[in-house]
């Protein structure tokens, strides 16, 4: 370039502005939240004209069935037979099954806002739609049911029922006759009603009834008038016979009475007479009478005698009713089926060996086991030679005694030598010794023959004589 060649100048001071970007222009912070918010409008909008559309339609459904149960409602109301009831039937399987079918909405899944649903009562009725036919449905459904019928088979029902009540009961003897008559004059009106040539005052009779209206083949819409007759004969049947006497239904005393306990009373007798009664019994060795004295006067009193009249008699008749008394950890019941010496005795008093919260439970099933010679349970008896009560173990030694079980022979020599300091155990020690009666048992007890305690040295005596 040539000194003489200047440089164009410069358009201006400032540079050119640049072509404006259109990200650079942003419209008011205000501007865009109003869009957001309408947008958001627009689909809640949206939404509920969807929910309303949904609901318009679930109330369509809903009107459309509730008209058709109101209109079985009617046929229901005036059907006549049961073919009637059968179509009717029919029709409600069907719209129960529209009601399954028409998946209307969850009410968890459509909840209205609070002011809403306390301000529209027509948004309330929609969330129980289903919940209204459904219980509409079951209403119908119930009622069909109770216009049905009545059908022969229901006679036969009530009469089988009447027999059961009969067959079951103890009568009295004026029960007795009361049931007989009750039984024949049913007999004789069933037998009016199907011509059948009825008779007999006794269950048999019943049964003949049964396969008389079975024979009838009764239609519940033709045969209507018989079959209501024959149920008023089935209910005068069942009323006859729950007013006969049962035994059930005397007072204790009657009881007792009917069954002869009082008939061993002379003419003089204890107060009360039960107690006189129970004595007499109880000389005569007449346990089964002494249980319906149990039985039938629960008092403490009465019952406290009544165990005393078992421990005495010792029947093995007895087993089954003190065996009940046992359960309940009664002493006396245990006691008693010590007494009775029958091994059938045993399973009501070997559980209460090993009870040791309960030393005289514990004493007497011990004993008791020892009486009713239960050899099986010697091992379970001799372990308890070392209780912590003292009494316990003389009760051990001694129904070891009692059993005569040769294996204790070796833990009774033990407790002999050993228990120094409880001179009543040895003592039991020594005589089941001795009552063993075994050389070994007897030369066991004989060693002792020089003790200071006399009554140790004294079955230490009689071992020793016995060996000699």
């Amino acid at each position: 370039m040539s000194d003489g060649d200047e440089e164009p100048a410069d358009s201006g001071d400032e540079p050119a502005p640049e072509a404006a970007d259109a990200t650079d222009e942003q419209p008011p912070e205000d501007a865009s939240d109003a869009a957001e918010e309408e947008t958001a409008a627009e689909a809640e909008a949206d939404d509920d004209t969807g929910d309303d559309d949904v609901r318009a339609a679930e109330r369509e459904r809903y009107e459309a069935i509730m008209a058709r149960l109101e209109s079985l409602a009617d046929a229901l109301e005036a059907a006549e037979t049961e073919a009637d009831l059968d179509d009717i039937e029919a029709d409600l399987d069907d719209a129960e099954a529209d009601i399954e079918a028409a998946d209307f909405t969850d009410p968890e899944e459509f909840q209205p806002d609070e002011e809403e649903l306390d301000e529209d009562e027509e948004v309330k009725e929609l969330l129980d739609f289903e919940d209204e036919l459904t219980n509409e449905l079951q209403d119908l459904e119930d009622e069909l049911e109770e216009q049905r019928g009545p059908y022969g088979e229901d006679v036969v029902s009530e009469i089988e029922s009447a027999k059961s009540t009969v067959e079951g009961t103890r009568w009295t003897e004026t029960g007795d006759e009361q049931v007989a008559d009750a039984i024949e004059s049913f007999v004789a009106r069933v037998d009016d009603l199907l011509d059948a040539d009825l008779s007999g005052d006794d269950v048999e009779a019943l049964d003949a009834t049964i396969a008389a209206v079975e024979d009838a083949d009764l239609d519940a819409d033709e045969d209507a008038d018989t079959i209501a007759a024959l149920l008023d004969a089935t209910d005068a049947l069942q009323s006859d016979v729950d007013d006969s006497q049962a035994f059930a239904d005397l007072s204790s005393r009657a009881k007792l009475e009917y069954e002869g306990f009082y008939d061993v009373l002379g003419k003089h007798k204890d107060y009360p007479p039960e107690w006189s009664a129970l004595k007499e019994w109880t000389k005569r060795n007449n346990a089964e009478m002494v249980a319906l004295c149990m039985e039938h006067f629960t008092s403490d009193y009465m019952q406290e005698h009544c165990l005393d009249a078992f421990v005495k008699m010792g029947n093995p008749e007895a087993i089954d009713t003190l065996k009940q008394k046992a359960q309940r950890r009664e002493l006396r019941a245990v006691e008693a089926l010590g007494k009775t010496g029958h091994p059938d005795a045993v399973d009501g008093v070997a559980d209460y060996i090993d009870s040791d919260s309960n030393p005289q439970l514990q004493r007497t099933a011990l004993e008791a086991v020892g009486e009713l010679g239960a050899t099986e349970y010697t091992h379970d008896v001799a372990q308890w030679l070392v209780a912590e009560n003292e009494d316990v173990r003389s009760q051990a030694a001694r129904t070891l005694g009692l059993l005569g079980d040769a294996r204790a022979v070796d833990p009774l020599g033990d407790v002999l030598a050993d228990d120094e300091e409880t001179e009543n155990v040895r003592a039991s020690a020594a005589w089941a010794l001795y009552q063993i009666g075994t050389e070994d048992a007897l030369a066991a007890a004989a060693e002792h023959v020089d003790e200071r305690s006399f009554l140790v040295q004294s079955e230490a005596e009689k071992a020793s004589a016995a060996l000699d």
